[in-house]
């Protein structure tokens, strides 16, 4: 079996998206929260408050970030003000690494704020392992691609999607980030089975997990990251660890309707459950204590709750965050 550098990733057992739902909560936690990922635009020149909660959970807790603007598939070319400030974010905050979705999300300059599939092309595959290498270059730390969910395929495909994963990974020299939802979803959507696909996966290259929840239509699922996660999709989970062989950080994603952090806290614990059932062993931690350490309780002691705005209320609406 072929191997990587990002087998040798930290493992930071299962830990919780940054959500601004929990701002006030994880001031105070002490639930067992081993880590956070962080969707980086949502710090972005915002400073104030936010900056504030994230420099305290940065102190607290080891970091990664995952994006969405970076558009690694868009014929446009490569953002140099996005990566620079996403640069920015990744050295303040001390990230372990940092993803982004195997996608495009912009063309012409203008982003649809959707995750578009690519081609499963040869075209696409030196497209998008180029500018994975540029990246690298400009950020050098170690930098994963996400499996989208996707709902229509694009014309011009000359390989399956687990052939076109290997051939981009393999080109880019990056790592994976495997979504165990996304493939069930895909897989529902558009008649694969799921385990055999993630046996074609580069899994020597998985440096992340993402778990999350889905909607399901009946004609069709939607990958809307509400939880509580279902059997099945942690039946898959549990099969990717015993293909994978090793335990990998994962990430409980919950982004509609979010719930206290308790219930979020509650599927991470499920989580590390089954990899230690399965006796991979435990977490390691790029930091001393990935739980709550009292003297970090007082790093908080200058981050004030905002009162609500017209503005803030506007800015939500409007589905800005």
């Amino acid at each position: 079996m072929p191997h990587s550098d990002f087998e040798h990733l930290p493992v930071l057992g299962a830990g919780i998206g940054l959500r601004k739902q929990h701002f006030s909560e994880l001031k105070k936690t002490d639930l067992p929260v081993r880590w956070l990922e962080i969707v980086p635009e949502n710090f972005m020149n915002f400073g104030g408050y936010p900056q504030a909660v994230l420099d305290g959970c940065a102190r607290r807790w080891p970091i990664v970030s995952h994006g969405v603007n970076l558009s690694i598939g868009s014929v446009d070319p490569l953002n140099e003000e996005y990566v620079d400030r996403l640069r920015a974010v990744l050295e303040r905050t001390k990230a372990l690494w940092y993803s982004d979705h195997l996608c495009f999300t912009s063309v012409g300059g203008e982003y649809f704020h959707d995750l578009l599939p690519l081609p499963f092309s040869n075209e696409a595959v030196e497209h998008v392992a180029s500018r994975v290498k540029r990246l690298q270059k400009k950020i050098p730390l170690p930098f994963l691609l996400e499996n989208p969910s996707y709902y229509v395929k694009m014309p011009g495909a000359e390989m399956s999607e687990a052939d076109f994963f290997n051939k981009v990974l393999d080109a880019a020299d990056c790592g994976m980030l495997l979504d165990v939802n996304n493939v069930y979803v895909n897989s529902k959507n558009h008649g694969f089975d799921a385990k055999e696909f993630i046996r074609r996966l580069p899994l020597h290259r998985v440096g992340q997990i993402h778990m999350a929840g889905h909607f399901d239509r009946g004609d069709v699922i939607i990958d809307t990251h509400e939880g509580p996660i279902i059997d099945p999709v942690w039946d898959l989970y549990k099969f990717t660890i015993e293909a994978i062989g090793r335990p990998v950080s994962t990430l409980i994603e919950w982004d509609t309707n979010v719930p206290k952090l308790a219930d979020v806290v509650a599927e991470a614990t499920h989580a590390q459950g089954i990899v230690e059932k399965l006796g991979l062993g435990s977490a390691r931690s790029s930091k001393s204590d990935v739980g709550p350490r009292t003297s970090d309780l007082g790093l908080w002691a200058d981050v004030l709750e905002p009162s609500r705005s017209p503005l803030a209320e506007r800015r939500e609406a409007a589905g800005v965050a």
